[in-house]
């Protein structure tokens, strides 16, 4: 590795760890100056956008935007705490299930704020320390990702392996990751079962609960969905978009089935692409809960999850051009240095995706940015699927914003980011969890890559 090579690459993480600190958004647009040193400083040939990803997030934000507009996902969030407030005893493992469920149908974890005060708020009155569901319930949120049919993790996890030769598709990808995930979430989660003091003997907890109008802050409010009126449109709204992902997992499953003469049968009946499938079936979608369920486009727009769909598409744009820039010069010296490594154990690729992750805080942008780079290194595609859930690292600095949000939530004051940063109620749950995820999706895709398993996998 020469003196320049680490000089660029410097460059490249400075302008991540910069951008780290302004937000999503930032990052995006300060890998933009990255890439301006690299290509007008050092003289490197520009990379290329992942443009078909970008468009399929559109596609899939369009859609759920509409149907949060249209109050449908206030539906699915009431559904959701009826099923909490029925088993309140079992908040520590139903509430994370519920946030993990919730990103997976959505595709972004920024739909779980309406249910994070309502998990805090159930684990009080049942005189459970709130950190323990509240930890896990929001690393929940964030690993559903690599378990959406729509997640631009997955999304680009496919369009990217398909164009290296490994033709894998979205059912593949989630036969692997949602059991490994609902798994090592199910780990975090009794992990956390007796995790800290019990309310009654936390002396801090205690200090609080003894102040009045901490105790009112605490116990007289009370955080529900239950009261709000769910229209007819807005229930039609979540048939609709339920349906269009029925229709994707369809389409997807004709990718994979072979006919008689070969071909699969999505070739055999002129299906396009699956990516493009994907953006035309959300656009019809989003078109008909406009048409159909009184979407307020005005509320479309300003909604949680467009505002984060769309961030995600700027930092997904600038973090994967400027890695496709710098890894795409360079490749060959990087095949130099990295083969043996990944040759004589090809898992430690986990690590490096985990590490990029922590700085760049999108698994979206982790797999377009790095998963080409370990194509070109010759991981084998059942490998790197197996590995995928290690694509979420970014718990581990607490500064997303699901995880503060989750701090602020939780009224009783147990779920923190500590002192020294690292030390935060997070960090647990995160590590147990991408790791006994990534290991059983690891061996989910070796122990079964032999007999019928294998012919979904080739």
């Amino acid at each position: 590795m020469t003196i320049t090579m680490i000089i660029e690459l410097l460059i490249v993480l400075a302008a991540l760890y910069v951008g780290s600190r302004y937000g999503s958004l930032a990052l995006g647009a300060i890998s933009g100056i990255g890439l301006a040193i690299l290509v007008f400083g050092f003289g490197l040939k520009p990379g290329t956008p992942p443009t078909d990803v970008i468009y399929i997030i559109i596609a899939a934000v369009t859609c759920a935007g509409t149907l949060q507009a249209s109050g449908g996902m206030d539906w699915m969030i009431q559904i959701a705490e009826k099923v909490l407030r029925k088993h309140p005893e079992h908040i520590t493992f139903l509430g994370p299930l519920v946030t993990f469920f919730l990103t997976v149908l959505v595709g972004t974890g920024h739909v779980v704020y309406t249910i994070m005060p309502i998990i805090c708020d159930i684990a009080l009155k049942k005189n459970i320390r709130p950190e323990r569901p509240c930890g896990v319930a929001s690393i929940a949120s964030q690993v559903g990702i690599t378990c959406s049919p729509i997640a631009a993790a997955v999304v680009a996890f496919v369009t990217i392996s398909n164009a290296n030769g490994y033709m894998v598709s979205i059912p593949q990808v989630l036969m692997v990751t949602i059991p490994s995930c609902v798994i090592g979430l199910m780990c975090a989660s009794l992990a956390s079962y007796k995790r800290g003091k019990d309310l009654d003997d936390d002396p801090e907890f205690q200090a609080r609960k003894a102040d009045p109008k901490i105790y009112k802050y605490m116990y007289v409010n009370k955080a529900t969905t239950l009261d709000k009126e769910i229209s007819s449109s807005a229930k039609l709204s979540v048939i609709v978009f339920l349906f269009a992902l029925l229709v994707i997992v369809c389409f997807a499953f004709c990718q994979m089935i072979h006919v008689s003469s070969g071909e699969t049968l999505a070739q055999a009946i002129n299906l396009p692409k699956m990516n493009i499938c994907i953006q035309i079936i959300m656009l019809v979608a989003a078109a008909l809960n406009i048409m159909l369920c009184k979407v307020d486009l005005k509320n479309c727009v300003s909604g949680s999850v467009w505002k984060s769909g769309m961030v995600a598409v700027i930092a997904i744009y600038g973090i994967a051009w400027l890695a496709d820039t710098y890894f795409g010069n360079y490749l060959d010296s990087m095949k130099a240095m990295l083969t043996d490594l990944v040759t004589n154990a090809p898992w430690t690729i986990a690590l490096v995706f985990f590490m990029v992750s922590v700085l760049i805080n999108s698994q979206g942008a982790v797999v377009v940015a790095m998963l080409p780079l370990a194509y070109e290194l010759g991981i084998a595609g059942p490998v790197l699927l197996g590995i995928l859930p290690s694509v979420y690292g970014y718990f581990f600095i607490p500064n997303y914003p699901s995880d503060i949000a989750t701090v602020n939530f939780d009224r009783s004051g147990t779920t923190v980011i500590g002192k020294y940063l690292l030390n935060h109620s997070f960090m647990m749950p995160g590590l147990i969890c991408v790791t006994v995820s990534t290991i059983l999706g690891y061996l989910i895709t070796n122990v079964f890559f032999t007999g019928y398993f294998a012919s979904f996998l080739k």
